[in-house]
């Protein structure tokens, strides 16, 4: 049975584990709130259910409570950061908000970090631009859980990109997916309801098609957005190569099968050419081509018309990228956040051993 809680309630606690890993009031504060948008946005996969994750890493010495964030290199338009091992909830704000300055003197803004941790969902970081009528676009390498097309072997992440665009009086468009057919956080939700997946998410060890949303544990993998090569998988595994190329191999992060993995009780793959995980971000300003207004006000009629499609099924109309999270979030604000029970359990053993009220 569900159980619900209030954004303040989960961002409260949240802000008291972080504080407990040794952040900062600060950093505690901004990685909370980061954390508890993906709850609010319907993202259970990566809000509170990952708050223990975050905390076994730090306890495996993998994540530095009071990181050093360095620029190490910069141009007017573009920044490399050293995350220093910080909670990628943290690092992740630093690098959008530095890549929105470098955008008002520069046009536009880009910026890549290296040794940082899992940073949440990308769509929360692009959205970050939209006050500023800026485009945000966000994404992150993530730990090798994907086969490419045509192979057994995990080589890539589910390497989501977001892309976030600003508007008139329409909400604004936000973008936000995983590279792969579904989200490695979509498994762990399957497995708690002890559901199967649906045909094309995951394949077995052998690199049979299987429905078991546990065959990750068991030596299986993900697959690439088109799950196979007859319906454009390897599109999937471009996609996925292109953030892991700009999160990774351009930040000088570990990248492909090197990527460090979430769960602390992983082994860290040997050999390791970088540092962390990556991401990258970027800002563009709308008025570095053309008025804001009239952006806008077409972005307005774009939406309009999309959503104005003529329908297959006059009961279901074309969703706006961004609708579904807008909905969940207008939700949750009214009737709470809820908490599957494995959550619930997780997150109550975690305030009982560090003794904060839950």
């Amino acid at each position: 049975m569900e159980k619900k809680l209030s954004f303040e309630q989960l961002f409260a606690f949240a802000q008291s584990v972080f504080e407990a890993m040794g952040c900062s009031r600060e950093d505690a504060r901004i990685a909370a709130e980061h954390l508890i948008s993906a709850d609010m946005s319907g993202v259970d996969s990566h809000g509170v259910a990952r708050l223990s994750g975050y905390f076994r890493l730090w306890e495996a010495g993998r994540i530095e409570a009071k990181p050093n964030i360095k620029v190490k290199h910069e141009t007017p338009s573009t920044a490399l950061i050293d995350a220093d091992r910080a909670l990628g909830l943290v690092a992740a704000p630093f690098a959008m908000n530095l890549a929105i300055e470098k955008a008002k003197i520069a046009g536009t803004g880009w910026v890549a970090v290296r040794n940082s941790n899992h940073y949440g969902i990308a769509g929360q970081y692009a959205k970050m631009a939209l006050p500023h009528d800026m485009i945000g676009i966000s994404m992150t390498n993530a730990s090798a859980l994907v086969s490419p097309t045509f192979s057994r072997e995990r080589m890539l992440g589910t390497n989501p990109i977001a892309m976030a665009v600003p508007t008139a009086s329409e909400p604004a468009f936000v973008a936000d997916f995983a590279t792969t057919t579904a989200s490695n956080g979509k498994l762990e939700i399957l497995q708690r309801k002890s559901a199967s997946t649906p045909d094309g998410w995951v394949q077995d060890e052998q690199g049979e098609i299987t429905r078991d949303p546990a065959i990750l544990k068991k030596g299986g993998s993900m697959l690439p957005l088109g799950s196979d090569r007859e319906h454009g998988s390897h599109k999937g595994f471009m996609l996925g190569s292109m953030v892991d190329i700009l999160s990774g191999v351009l930040s000088g992060a570990n990248f492909g099968p090197w990527v460090p993995p979430f769960p602390a009780y992983v082994p860290m793959p040997e050999n390791q050419p970088g540092q962390g995980l990556g991401h990258f971000f970027g800002a563009i300003r709308v008025d570095a081509f053309e008025s804001t207004e009239s952006f806008k006000q077409r972005m307005d009629l774009w939406i309009r018309r999309f959503r104005e499609a003529t329908p297959v099924d006059p009961d279901q109309r074309v969703i706006i990228p961004g609708e579904p999270e807008r909905m969940a979030e207008k939700d949750r604000s009214m009737y709470g956040i809820p908490l599957n029970e494995a959550v619930w359990e997780d997150l109550k053993q975690l305030s009982e051993r560090l003794k904060i009220n839950f």
